[in-house]
């Protein structure tokens, strides 16, 4: 697996710290982030089509927004490994 690390969030203090990745391989995206409170949660879990809870193999992360460019850089290169 070639995970490419594409940034961390530009504010973060180093110790709890959102960061984005990129599997072109996989073909995916991959994100650190922090877990939403138990309300948020329910809330996510409320709202999704699948209307039940989020699987134990699966996440709900909470991402800054100014990590959007980063997420973008992540989300091209894997579409750039794809067209490889």
């Amino acid at each position: 697996m070639a995970v490419e690390f594409v940034g961390i969030d530009p504010d973060t203090d180093r110790d709890h710290c959102p960061a984005v990745w990129a599997d072109g391989e996989a073909q995916e995206v991959l994100v650190q982030g922090w877990k939403p409170d138990a309300e948020t949660r329910a809330l996510c879990e409320g709202s999704s089509p699948a209307h039940g809870p989020v699987p134990d193999s699966e996440a709900i992360v909470r991402i800054p927004a100014r990590m959007i460019p980063l997420i973008r850089e992540a989300c091209d290169a894997v579409e750039r490994a794809g067209l490889r």
